[in-house]
């Protein structure tokens, strides 16, 4: 039987629909690798911050001015704050809504710059990045003066448009979890009256 061989134009056709199938698989594995350098530059950024502001000597007031800025500059405080509210969120009107994310952001900027203050005299390192469903997670290791090594995770998304992080956890704590368990308790107490939850957390 004779042996079937391809013209030249039939070669360079088959090679360049071969290249153009490994690019269409590989366009993804790019894209990714970007997407995760990019979730991995925003909490580089966020510790680069978060160090400067322990090691800066200022007082615990002028800390806590620091990390509300550095909290609106990297966090989704939209997302985290309908997040804490929980199913309350739906049923909010706009203003009721935009009170309580104002609120919220220097309620919980507050609670965690107290957190991260305790790292004074210490540092956090970014050691890791890796993509979980539809989010990344960025790893980070805090060290503090006489105490192990603990791990600092960062939950990054870029669904607001551009990367930001919607959730930390802190030595296992999960803040979304936490928050939406203890937001959800507060609101409880007062009825579901929000105005009276943004007047509290105001006062927090």
């Amino acid at each position: 039987m004779a042996q079937r061989t391809l013209s030249p134009m039939s070669r360079r056709g088959l090679l360049l629909g071969a290249a153009a199938a490994l690019g269409a698989t590989a366009a993804p594995r790019g894209a990714r690798a970007l997407e995760i350098g990019a979730a991995r530059a925003l909490i580089d950024g966020a510790v680069a911050d978060v160090n400067a502001i322990i090691a800066s000597g200022r007082s615990e007031a002028q800390m806590l001015v620091a990390f509300e800025a550095l909290f609106a500059r990297y966090a989704d405080v939209p997302v985290i704050a309908r997040s804490a509210l929980g199913p309350a969120a739906r049923q909010a009107g706009a203003g009721e809504l935009q009170a309580f994310t104002r609120a919220f952001q220097g309620y919980i900027s507050r609670k965690y710059g107290r957190r991260f203050r305790e790292f004074i005299g210490g540092r956090i390192e970014v050691v890791d990045a890796r993509p979980l469903k539809s989010y990344f997670e960025v790893v980070s290791t805090a060290y503090l003066q006489g105490e192990a090594p603990f791990d600092v995770r960062w939950h990054v998304s870029d669904k607001a448009g551009r990367p930001l992080f919607f959730n930390l956890i802190i030595e296992g704590v999960n803040m979304l979890a936490s928050e939406r368990q203890e937001i959800g308790a507060m609101l409880d107490r007062r009825r579901g009256d929000i105005g009276a939850l943004v007047a509290d957390l105001n006062a927090a």
